[in-house]
């Protein structure tokens, strides 16, 4: 069975004051000028995956305004297990809640009911920018293979955040260090051996294609001497590391250091010194890869966020891309501001016309 959100009622969200989309497992297609809300719509989906959804916001900064009175998304979701009905909001700021068959659960439960993946333009720099936007893709990836990996990120940060408070405090009692860098020791071996594990799919998944896209060549490095890979390993280098941590007020090793490699395998060339263009197609051939993995794993594919993605791509390259979602027959979720960008799609996908009048986005089907 496909995995599909075939109905979704934004209130009070961004640009929306109130809308609900009905829709079946097809791809949708969101076109319109730019402003007038069909991001906020990506948006609201990613939401229903655990985190901050597509644009790392705050939950207060989600909410429509000038009203600010929080905001809630509703959604029928299709899965292998039946149909859920999932709801998450936030009262005036406050963190996300979210309830699933009119229970209450953790965001982390939404990462085992449903896979979503998404490729945005903020996403484009990211083999020239900083390791952190690469970990967090990478990281991003891994918890769509691995429910446990946001637990574990969230266990180490945590332990991370005290033992850098003992670091700028100057402490320097190894017994305040040490259950904190077992708690870290614990987390960082999943951490890296779901990183390891995920990068593995991706290539394979890569390899086992015939694609439209370049095939990437991926390693997972670190950004200051070699990576622990057992628990024993990490506790070890957290504890030999101290002195040089407590000088520099802040944990110099572990996981947190690690960065991904990306090369354009055919050509041999680093991802970071390719044209703007292929390092855009490198992108979407490993959301492509990641979606392919999960259809193998699992046996049904995750939702796909494409924003603004067929707008870089030439005809040939978007045909690609449309015939390589619906062979998947994946529910992905795109937009652009021209529906002809989607003509090759014709009636495999559904398609809604978003505009904006006095600041409240609304929407229509053709």
């Amino acid at each position: 069975m496909t995995l599909a959100l075939t109905k979704l009622t934004l209130s009070h969200f961004r640009s929306h004051k109130r809308s609900t989309i009905d829709c079946d497992a097809r791809p949708i297609a969101l076109f319109g000028p730019n402003g007038a809300g069909k991001t906020n719509i990506l948006e609201a989906v990613s939401l229903f995956s655990p985190g901050r959804g597509i644009r790392r916001a705050s939950a207060q900064d989600m909410t429509r305004r000038p009203e600010a009175l929080g905001w809630k998304l509703s959604g029928q979701l299709t899965t292998p297990q039946g149909v859920q009905e999932i709801e998450t909001w936030s009262d005036k700021g406050a963190a996300r809640q979210v309830k699933i068959n009119d229970k209450a659960q953790p965001q982390t439960r939404l990462g085992a009911l449903c896979r979503i993946i998404w490729l945005i333009p903020a996403m484009d720099r990211l083999w020239i920018e900083g390791a952190e936007g690469r970990r967090r893709f990478l990281d991003r990836t891994a918890l769509s293979f691995f429910p446990d990996h946001a637990e574990a990120s969230l266990v180490y940060e945590k332990s991370m955040r005290e033992r850098n408070r003992l670091l700028k405090e100057q402490v320097r009692d190894a017994h305040w260090y040490r259950a904190l860098e077992d708690h870290m020791a614990k987390a960082a071996t999943r951490i890296h051996a779901n990183r390891l594990a995920t990068l593995a799919h991706l290539m394979r998944a890569q390899d086992k294609a015939t694609t439209a896209f370049p095939v990437a060549e991926l390693d997972l490095q670190q950004t200051e001497g070699s990576l622990p890979n057992t628990e024993v390993d990490f506790r070890e280098a957290f504890a030999e590391s101290r002195s040089r941590d407590i000088a520099a007020g802040r944990t110099l090793v572990g996981t947190h250091r690690s960065d991904i490699y990306a090369a354009f395998k055919a050509k041999g060339i680093a991802a970071a010194e390719c044209s703007t263009g292929e390092q855009k197609a490198l992108l979407i051939s490993l959301i492509l890869a990641n979606a392919r993995a999960l259809f193998e794993t699992l046996g049904t594919p995750p939702i796909l966020l494409l924003d603004e993605v067929a707008a870089h791509l030439d005809a040939a390259r978007r045909a690609a891309l449309y015939d390589e979602i619906c062979a998947l027959k994946a529910q992905a979720w795109m937009t652009g501001t021209e529906v002809s960008l989607f003509e090759t799609l014709g009636a495999r996908a559904q398609y809604l016309h978003v505009a904006e009048n006095a600041g409240i986005s609304h929407f229509n089907s053709t």
